[in-house]
């Protein structure tokens, strides 16, 4: 039978109307690409839903989920973490409630004590047939410092339902007898977001939700699982359904990891699952698969997805019609910026950045979205001023909130073998240029980026880089090339101005297997921000990092490893790949081989003529569109 709900000890359960009262905060205004027409009211507001200093008895509060009950209420967990914002320590299940679609909420209620232990990794399910709400949850020995639980680690899973929306709980089951094998024996976590209820077809009434989970073979970890649980019988029974399995060397390397998967049920019925990719050797920080038999298996193995940019984070889907929502901070590198792209393919494709809706600029982490009602929906995330766990907030939007779809954006010639043209964002203008046209960057918006393909990322090889440039900036960092990641840990090169610092300079960061990040950079003794158009060299080969600027030359030794491993990957040019920074000045001829070329090569007709080792060739000379 349903258990009453607990309380921790001296913590405070405030009225619904007080809870209300205090948790207003001052909207989040849309990005300006998205507002809305001149006297339209907004139809996007948000509040502080957990936070410490609000819900007295708690030192930090993470991980969101949230569900819509078979009646409408909408059911927001978190996991309440009693010491500290640590991963391991004393954390509980709470829950608020809401019955008017997110407007307001009732008092902080304890689903599952910790008592000392960890609980936590919510993941409910609603079954919509029989109205019951049932919260997947793992459970591990708890600590009293703010260090992660040891390998391996003792998770179990569990299980506990709610008949009367959330108002009481069962006592929770130990569910390891039906989705704990013998081989998942260290790590192992449940969601952390929604489960689905199929609607579709042969399998239409089944539950569904996402595990991950590791193997120990009594001295490392050597594989990593990312499954489905599901069950036939309204949650009476529940099995392991599709899994994907990935080694891990005995270096402690390996492709991909999966992991936090989030799951929608697309238009034909079949499951699209996305999770977070944590340090494996393909591109990207998140990774998809496909169940086309209700989540008994997966069609092929998880594969990445370098161009869509986000840092290591769990991520949260949910179908709104035809469109695919991803929510998900837009930062490549850190945990900020909580932005909503969309796909209107099924997820096979999804919007870039500069196409997605900011929901807020502040640091921000994990998330789980909701269907409230019809074209509203509901997005709880991690969010902060200054940290992404400073709090939990609810932000309640109208589907035209939203960007709209955008049709294409115009495109200059890539004339390397096999490239498709690269796309021209924010409007740079034709001007005159070393040989031709050229593109005149505003320093504001304006970029160019090339769409991933498989031969852009230049991995261990030697290489050469050429462009031409022009620029009078005396402030800012003036980004000419960037291929790669960003931040101090991700593969990249790059190439850019320093004025103020009067230098132009080039990086590079490497991964060597599963050592640390190196990395090496080489700089002028001038900016070259005369005016005047001048011609970059960047060059790796025979152990020395080059660039020469109108044949002046300076070099450092090289650090071996890959320039384009496990990170979201991007070309741009005239733009840091987050986005933080914009060139103001011009680029012709930007050219990329996957050679190191002799010193009279980037000055020889043949070479230049031809498209051989070419990785990209951008003349900048035509904008169509």
């Amino acid at each position: 039978m349903p258990s009453g709900l607990r309380a921790r000890p001296g913590s405070v359960l405030a009225t619904a109307a007080a809870v209300a009262a205090g948790l207003l905060a001052p909207l989040v205004p849309a990005h300006p690409a998205h507002a809305r027409p001149a006297g339209a009211a907004p139809e996007f507001e948000q509040q502080v839903l957990f936070k410490a200093a609000q819900d007295p008895g708690y030192a930090c509060f993470r991980i969101p989920a949230v569900v819509r009950s078979a009646d409408g209420t909408l059911l927001a967990f978190a996991e309440g973490r009693v010491l500290n914002c640590g991963d391991a320590a004393d954390i509980d299940i709470v829950l608020k409630r809401s019955t008017d679609g997110g407007r307001t909420w009732g008092p902080l209620q304890v689903v599952n004590e910790g008592a000392g232990d960890t609980h936590g990794n919510p993941a409910p399910v609603v079954d919509r047939a029989t109205g019951r709400v049932w919260l997947a949850e793992t459970y591990n020995t708890g600590r009293t410092d703010s260090a992660g639980c040891p390998v391996p680690c003792d998770r179990t899973p569990h299980l506990q339902y709610s008949d009367d929306d959330g108002r009481t709980w069962s006592q929770p089951r130990d569910l390891s007898p039906e989705i704990l094998p013998a081989d998942y024996n260290s790590w192992y976590a449940t969601g952390p977001v929604h489960g689905i209820q199929l609607t579709r077809g042969r399998y239409a009434g089944r539950l569904v939700f996402g595990v991950n989970a590791e193997t120990w073979n009594g001295s490392r970890v050597t594989a990593n699982h990312a499954a489905l649980i599901v069950s036939d019988d309204h949650g009476g029974h529940w099995r392991i359904g599709a899994t994907d399995t990935w080694p891990i060397a005995p270096d402690g390397t390996f492709r991909q990891k999966p992991s936090e998967l989030t799951l929608a049920e697309r238009g034909d019925g079949s499951v699209l699952v996305s999770g977070r990719e944590q340090d494996g050797t393909d591109l990207g920080h998140r990774t998809q698969a496909v169940s086309r038999d209700g989540g008994t298996g997966f069609t092929a193995p998880f594969h990445d997805l370098p161009a869509l940019y986000t840092p290591q984070v769990q991520g949260s889907l949910l179908r709104l019609g035809d469109r695919l929502l991803l929510a998900c901070p837009g930062d490549p590198d850190r945990r900020r910026t909580m932005m909503i792209r969309s796909s209107y393919d099924g997820g096979r494709t999804w919007d870039g950045v500069d196409r997605g809706t900011v929901v807020s600029t502040d640091w921000s982490g994990y998330s789980d979205l909701v269907r409230i009602g019809s074209g509203t929906v509901g997005l709880m995330y991690e969010g902060g001023a200054v940290d992404a766990r400073d709090e939990i907030r609810f932000a309640r939007f109208t589907e035209d909130w939203l960007a709209p779809r955008r049709g294409p954006d115009p495109v200059t010639a890539d004339l390397a073998p096999h490239a498709r043209p690269a796309v021209v964002l924010g409007g740079p203008e034709e001007t005159d240029g070393v040989s031709g046209d050229a593109l005149e960057f505003d320093g504001t918006d304006d970029a160019v980026r090339l769409p991933f393909r498989s031969g852009l990322p230049l991995g261990t090889k030697d290489f050469t880089a050429s462009l031409s440039f022009r620029y009078t900036a005396t402030a800012g960092e003036q980004p000419l090339l960037w291929m790669g990641g960003v931040g101090t840990s991700q593969p990249q090169v790059w190439l850019r101005g320093e004025p103020a610092n009067n230098r132009v300079q080039a990086l590079i960061t490497v991964r060597d297997g599963a050592g640390p990040p190196r990395t090496a950079y080489v700089r002028t003794e001038t900016a070259y921000n005369d005016g005047r158009w001048h011609h970059a060299v960047l060059r790796r080969g025979g152990g020395r990092l080059s660039l020469s600027v109108d044949g002046v030359q300076s070099a450092v030794a090289d650090v071996p490893g890959s320039v384009s491993r496990n990170s979201p990957f991007g070309v741009h040019l005239g733009q840091r790949m987050d986005s933080r920074a914009f060139f103001t000045g011009a680029l012709d001829e930007v050219r990329v081989w996957d050679r190191a070329l002799a010193d009279d090569e980037p000055s020889d007709p043949d070479v230049l003529r031809s498209p051989r080792d070419t990785v990209l060739w951008l003349p900048l000379d035509r904008v169509r569109g």
